[in-house]
Parts: C-alpha cells; structure tokens; sequence
C-alpha cells in the first residue's frame, strides 16, 4: 500500500481557484478509477472530478463552500495501483457542465463502519391505514396525549405495528400539529431555525446580482402592449403547422421584435467593459434567455438570433431550457448574451424591475397577459394586455433612446404583420 496525494487539475480559462460545491465521497470510502470525487465550481460551469486511481480514501480537503486553489492537495488516497506521476496540474479527467447539483455517489461501504443500533435510527413510520382505527399506544402514552389535547389517532406511530411512542408525540407536537384543548382547536407554536448555506449555484447567482446592481445604474421603463392580434396570430400558427415544428409561445415573436429594431439601437445590443471604459455594440443578436432550474436561475443564450425564423428560435430555446434544467448546458450555451429576456410566463405579475445581467445594458421582462377593458376607437372592448417591463444601465443608455426602443418594440408587437415585413 502506498499514499497518494491527488491534486485539484487544472480545469481550464486560466481558472486559479475553483468552490467546492459537493463530496461524493467520506474518509474511509472505498473508491474505483474514474469514480465521482467531488463537484467544484468555476465562473462559468460545474466540473465533476472522478479519482485517478482505486483506493480507499484516507483525507479529503475542505467543505462544502470553501474555495480549492488549482495544484492543492484534494483527495489522498491508500492505493495498491501504481500512482500516476507527479506532473504539473492538467486538464481534469471530468466533464465541464453547467448542471444541476450531483447526486451523492454509494461508493462501497467501508470496512470499519460500524451498525447502527435500532435506537440510533430514524424511526419507521407506520400509519393507520384509516384515522378511525383506534390507535395502539400505552396507557401512559394515551394519558398524555389528552394532557395534551393531541388527537392520538393522527400521530405516525414509530413503535410495533405503528405503536405509538411518547418520543411519536414530541415528534408531532414539532411539527405544528393541530390539536383541541377543552374542545377548542389551536395549534402549537413553531420553533427552530433551518441553516442553508450559500454555496454553488446559489453563491453565484447571489454574487452576480449583487455585482450587477452595485456597478450598474438601473432605470425601468414600463409600457403596457396590446397583445390581441398577435395572439390570434400565434394560436392561428400553431393550429396550422407541421408536426416537426415547435409550438409557439410570446417569446419567439419578442425575439423577433428585437432582432428587427435593434440595428436602430446599438447602444442597447451592447457591452460595456466599465473597467476599460469601453462600450462593445454587437452586430449580431445574442439573446439570453432567463431560465429557472431546480438549483436557481441560469441563462443560457440563444446566437445569431436574426438568423433564426419563428419556429428556429422557438426550437433553440427549448433545446436551450432542456439542457439547462438537465444540467448538459455546455459554457458556449451559457455565454455571450447581448441582450437578455426575462419571463415568468403566467407567474409574470403585472410590473416587475429586472436585474441587468452584467456586463450587458439592458434587459426586457414581459408580464402576464391578462384580458380586461380598454377603450379602443371610442369604445371599450376587451383587449389582451401585457405590460412589458425593461431595465438599461444608464451610463450607456439615456432615458430617451431607451423609451423610444420599447414604443418601437410595442408597435411591432401590436401589429404583428410588421414582423415578417422585413427591415426597410
């Protein structure tokens, strides 16, 4: 047997730490060659580190948040297999994925673990299967579930055959059970505090926001859209397309809205490099596309949109949206936004501010469409509205050129003809 210290590979884009996002493995664990070892995190994506060699792990370097210089010690191993060579820190043996948090590896159990006793381990519990069933507790437990006011036959028994235990009760009465004192019905008072720690995903999220709304000037503009022609004409394009084409939604219509009018607004299909002082305005149109995901928000971005017809760009955000709720986004799908579309679709509310996704200069957020009255044409009639909500950083965008972009952006929405006309 020999020692082996494996050290953090590099992992690429000149990254010179990377957090420590989750272990697949404890001391003492069993592990084979190519096995999962950890998910370490970079600006751009998760990297998945799998072991170099077959042995039995004896240290592991840091928790869980904590940040892994390139070339420090990780894992150190007790091997038979020959050690690969000591040589300068290379590209790791892993896959480079924006993805949702690994789920823990079951390495093999290790040699020294111990049983755990039946009173070290979590209760079992039964349930009855019909609350009406008289429960089976002892006469102590039964006193004290009336001292209590606690309805016995609603308490998950953890003992024999769902016996119920006193520890049962305490367990129930925590959890903010109901209960009835002197026939009146109240409710135990909660207590206790969950710690959630900030890392991965959620620390970059966090980081990014709060980067983005210290060096960015934000201004809103709110303009509210009649969307009613434009949705008869959606639902008229789904009803009549072919079976390889997506379905629509809004989106791939705002999509086009911007590709179009944008050449007039350079200085929104933009970047700006505050710390060189330096404003990128971009021919091509790179949307990014706000996308929720089980472990937060991530943005993947949608090229050369203004390549794309309709159904082209409704097929990419969805193969866009699958990787990245999947976890198989890859960086290139993750970078090089332009400019950035927010939506919560039915969840959209009726304004909302959005956060500019550095270090680009505006971002657009339709809300929910609704159907309510309006005067049109000297009468009221019932429209489909949607307010359309944007942000600019007002270093680079004035006030004028921002609101001048949304009409034109709302006149294209509003007759939708115009969408398919063509840039005169």
């Amino acid at each position: 047997m020999s020692r082996y210290t494996f050290k953090l590979p590099d992992i690429g884009e000149g990254t010179a730490e990377a957090e420590l996002v989750a272990w697949h493995i404890a001391v003492g664990d069993v592990v084979e060659e190519d096995q999962p070892l950890a998910d370490v995190m970079t600006d751009k994506a998760t990297v998945e580190i799998t072991s170099p060699v077959s042995g039995r792990v004896l240290e592991r370097s840091g928790e869980p948040g904590s940040m892994v210089a390139i070339g420090s010690a990780l894992v150190v191993f007790e091997t038979d297999a020959a050690a690969p060579a000591e040589a300068p820190p290379q590209k790791a043996p892993a896959r480079a994925e924006a993805k949702p948090a690994a789920k823990k590896a079951e390495p093999p159990p290790r040699a020294d673990a111990k049983p755990v006793a039946p009173s070290q381990a979590a209760p079992a519990f039964a349930t009855r299967a019909d609350p009406q069933d008289k429960p089976l507790a002892s006469p102590a437990v039964r006193q004290r579930a009336r001292d209590l006011g606690v309805e016995l036959q609603f308490v998950p028994g953890s003992g024999p055959s769902g016996r119920v235990m006193h520890e049962d009760l305490d367990a129930y009465l925590a959890g903010g059970a109901a209960r009835t004192v002197h026939g009146q019905s109240t409710s135990t008072a909660r207590s206790g505090v969950e710690e959630v720690k900030v890392i991965g995903l959620r620390r970059k999220i966090a980081e990014k926001m709060a980067e983005a709304k210290r060096r960015i000037p934000h201004f809103a503009y709110v303009e509210e859209v009649d969307v009613t022609e434009l949705e008869a004409l959606r639902l008229q394009l789904n009803a009549s397309k072919r079976a390889e084409q997506p379905k629509l939604t809004f989106l791939p219509f705002l999509m086009r809205a911007l590709c179009e009018i944008l050449p007039d607004y350079p200085q929104i299909n933009a970047t700006f490099d505050d710390e060189a002082g330096v404003v990128y305005r971009h021919a091509p149109v790179h949307i990014g596309v706000a996308t929720q995901t089980a472990n937060g928000l991530i943005v993947p971005v949608v090229k050369n949109a203004e390549a794309r017809d309709l159904w082209g760009n409704a097929r990419e955000v969805a193969r866009l949206a699958e990787a990245a709720r999947t976890g198989k986004a890859s960086r290139e799908d993750l970078s090089g936004a332009t400019i950035t579309i927010t939506s919560l679709g039915p969840l959209g509310g009726v304004v909302t501010t959005p956060v500019i996704n550095h270090p680009e200069v505006a971002i657009i957020g339709p809300n929910k469409i609704i159907e309510r009255p309006v005067v049109k044409d000297g009468h009221i009639a019932v429209r489909k509205m949607m307010n359309l909500s944007s942000s600019f950083d007002h270093r680079v965008v004035d006030g004028y050129d921002a609101a001048a972009f949304i009409q034109r952006v709302k006149a294209a929405l509003e007759h939708p003809a115009t969408l398919f006309m063509g840039r005169p």
